[in-house]
Order: structure tokens, then sequence, then C-alpha cells
């Protein structure tokens, strides 16, 4: 049996929202996103998983692009961080990846390149962001460069929205008022700038492609509405088993740095998961898991391979009883909200020790 610590992930739940998605933006393409080994859902089976309901499929390194175009996808697939050296663009041309172009050098590059073929090329431009993205004055050049360039099959517009998760936040209607004028500046037949966010709350966002990420897996981008408000269904139910269980008396404390005390007599059971897993090691006095259908509070300091849980009110819970660490009837926006950090990252984080397993195993 083992630890018991382990991912499952629901494949029908991912298809389910990617619907969501083409409910909400049903006259664009859909790159869906599953860069960080699709958000440590797992790339591969994720992806397959996806292709079928998907125009294309994005990540954000080289890496995991030639593991999509190894696995046989048949979908272009979009590095959205584009090359770094000729090597990688070589590459990129001969097995036909597209490519994000955001810096100067990444243009020079391309252009100066002797490829295989031509590559379809996302014209990154920085509208107010300002991380990555060519400089909106330099648009039109760059634009017409390419156009040009016989290394190049089409260009498509894109860029990225800092606050989408803040719906009433001035920047969007900024940035979305300098995209449009630049894609009526290059006459752009393709362009993209809505990401999940963006996608659910402004349509005027979505354009020829939209870019969703979080909301394929189940989670909300927006801080004051859950995932079921969404209609989404959470993809990854992240699972342990209690391995022990003891009365610890009033007064006494309990795991590293004695940083909790019982203030009575006390059932404490030891979960087998910590953060050496990826669980939060900074979660607030309110976090809590779900045991038999109860939410318990965790007690003490994570460690790196147990957590400590008040299971007082669970007579019956014992070595091997199920926990839900995230998941169904704990959803991991509130875990998030008690580690003060993002779902993004509690998804991303789930560290490779966790076996994943699949539901749905005949869409592999």
């Amino acid at each position: 049996m083992g630890r018991g610590t382990r991912a499952v992930i629901d494949l029908a739940a991912m298809r389910h929202n990617m619907e969501r998605v083409r409910r909400h933006a049903p006259h664009s393409k859909v790159l869906g996103v599953v860069k960080a080994d699709a958000y440590g859902h797992g790339l591969l089976p994720v992806a397959r998983a996806l292709a079928p309901s998907s125009d294309a499929l994005g990540v954000a390194t080289f890496e995991e692009g030639m593991a999509l175009k190894r696995a046989d996808l048949q979908r272009p697939v979009l590095l959205m961080e584009g090359v770094f050296n000729p090597e990688q663009l070589q590459a990129a041309a001969e097995y036909g990846l597209s490519l994000v172009v955001h810096q100067p050098w990444q243009l020079s590059m391309l252009l100066e390149a002797r490829l295989p073929q031509p590559v379809t090329v996302w014209l990154k431009v920085d509208t107010g962001m300002h991380r990555l993205g060519m400089a909106e004055h330099g648009c039109a050049l760059f634009w017409q460069q390419l156009q040009a360039s016989d290394n190049v099959r089409e260009v498509v517009l894109m860029s990225h929205l800092a606050c989408a998760d803040e719906p009433e936040h001035p920047l969007n209607q900024q940035q979305g008022e300098r995209f449009q004028h630049l894609k009526a500046a290059v006459a752009a037949r393709q362009a993209s700038l809505a990401n999940s966010a963006a996608l659910l709350d402004r349509a005027d966002f979505q354009h020829e492609w939209v870019r969703p990420g979080l909301m394929l897996y189940g989670a909300s981008p927006f801080a004051g509405r859950s995932a079921a408000e969404l209609g989404l269904l959470p993809a990854m139910h992240l699972q342990s088993r209690i391995i022990s269980r003891s009365m610890v008396a009033a007064g006494e404390s309990v795991g590293y740095g004695a940083t909790w005390t019982a203030t009575r007599a006390t059932d404490v059971a030891v979960v087998a998961i910590g953060y050496g897993d990826g669980y939060p090691r900074h979660l607030g006095l309110q976090a809590q898991v779900l045991i038999q259908g109860q939410r318990c509070p965790v007690v003490g300091r994570v460690s790196m391979d147990m957590i400590t849980v008040d299971v007082s009110a669970l007579p019956g819970a014992g070595p091997n009883t199920p926990v839900t660490l995230w998941g169904p009837g704990l959803p991991v926006e509130d875990v998030a909200r008690w580690a003060n950090t993002v779902n993004y990252e509690l998804l991303c984080q789930v560290t490779g020790r966790v076996e994943r397993h699949y539901q749905d195993a005949g869409a592999l």
C-alpha cells in the first residue's frame, strides 16, 4: 500500500472544463495551456486528454514542447517563452513547433537563420504588464519583418494581461484598448489576449485565440468566486492516509518548534504528507483537511513528510483512514487562502514523489 500519498487526476473533469471554455468562447480557437507539467497534473496524460478538443497546446519550455511532439498528438504546439539559442530554433523548425517571439534578439535570430521549413510565430507585445513582450512602438516594424520572412509561415499577435484576475482593475481596460489598437494597426487576422480569467469575464478580450490554463484544471482564477460557481470541476484530488493516532494531554505540544499546544486532551492523527510532497509548510491557523466527510484542523507545523491533525471528533478514524488535502469537498482555493498563496502554486508544486493516478484511463 505504501504511504498512500497520491494525486488522483480526473481526465473527464478536464474535458468538462474544456467544454466550459468552448461555451464561453464559442467563436475562438483554443490554445490549451499545459506548461509546468500541466500545472502539476502530468504533461503527457493531460495533453493526450485535451488534444482532441484543443486547437493547439501551449508549453513554456523547449523540452516540454519536444516531449509533446514526440508523443505525436497531431496538434500544433506553441513554445510560450520561445527559443533561446540557434540549436533550439533549428530543432523547433524541424519538428514543427510554433514560437512566441517576445524579444528583439529572438526576432533577429529567427530572421537570420536558415531553417528547414518555415514556422508559425506568435508575436508578443507588451501592453502594460512589463514582463515580456516587444515595445508597442516597434510592433508595426516587427510585424512587417515577420510577414516578409521566408522563415515565417504565419503570425499571430498576442499580449498578456497583468490583472485579469481582478476584473475591476483599470489596467485591464487599458491593456485591452492598447491591444485592439495594435491589432488594427497591423491588420492582424489572428490575435490572442485572454487567459482563463479574461475568457470568463471579458468576452471582448477573446479575439481569434483564447489561452485557458488554470480553468482547465478546475480551479478558479478569481479570489472571490469559487470553481463551482464557474461551473468547473476540480481535476486533482490530493490524498493521503492516517499512519498513527495518539492522545496528546492538555498542556503538551505537537511538532517542530512546539508551535501548537493542546488546551485539552486531544486525539491527534499523523498523516503521511508534508512539504516534501508539495503540501505548503506555511499554513495559517485555519488550515483543515477532510476526513470521513468532516473538516479537521491541522495542528502543529507541517514537516517534510507528515502533518498532524486534530481528529477528536472522529472516533473511528485511525491508521489507513483516507485523508483529502484538497479536492472534492475541500477546494484548493481554500488551502491556498490558508497558506497565503495562490491555487496555481499549490497545484504546480506537488512533487514527483506523489504518485499520479489517472481516472478515465480510456482517454490515455
